[in-house]
């Protein structure tokens, strides 16, 4: 086994700030969010794939894939947010196994409301912290780095996918 690529104090000092910055950001959007529209960020994310989806709808598996989630997890997800009427699942007429889940209007119109917190609070603590030159660079520093864990993350996710699960 080689040694280590240790973090310079550079990098370190960096990779904890950065580390940090997400976490916070993180809480307060997702407090933000329970608190003006009574949802976790989760179910904001899994009506907002599907509110911007071909008549409201996809596929359990590619809602899974969007939202970056396991197929159980958003099963459950799903599960919360069919008990809340915001989406419905319809079968597959083609695949016995398959199903997809729909935005109804109910959850559109929660969507809705939520949006301009969601969106306010976001902007209060990130966009407003920085400049134009800043927001740049982050965008290019994000997706450098999705571009590069795409396909490991991708991987994982289809290794914690029990055969087992619940068809989606």
């Amino acid at each position: 086994m080689s040694e280590p690529r240790w973090l310079s104090a550079e990098e370190q000092r960096v990779w904890r700030d950065f580390s940090i910055a997400v976490s916070m950001l993180r809480g307060h959007v997702e407090s933000q969010l329970q608190r003006d529209a009574g949802m976790p960020h989760t179910y904001y994310e899994v009506l907002v794939v599907l509110s911007e989806a071909p008549g409201r709808t996809l596929r359990m598996s590619e809602l899974a894939e969007k939202c970056r989630s396991s197929r159980s997890r958003l099963s459950h997800a799903v599960a919360r947010l069919e008990a809340s009427g915001w989406v419905v699942r319809d079968s597959c007429g083609t695949d016995k196994r398959g199903s997809f889940a729909r935005l109804t209007d109910r959850g559109f119109a929660a969507l809705r409301a939520a949006a301009p917190g969601h969106v306010e609070a976001v902007r209060e603590a990130l966009f407003d912290a920085l400049t134009p030159d800043q927001v740049r660079a982050l965008g290019e520093i994000a997706q450098a780095i999705q571009h590069k864990l795409t396909p490991q993350c991708a991987a994982a996710m289809a290794a914690l996918e029990d055969p087992l699960d619940e068809p989606v």
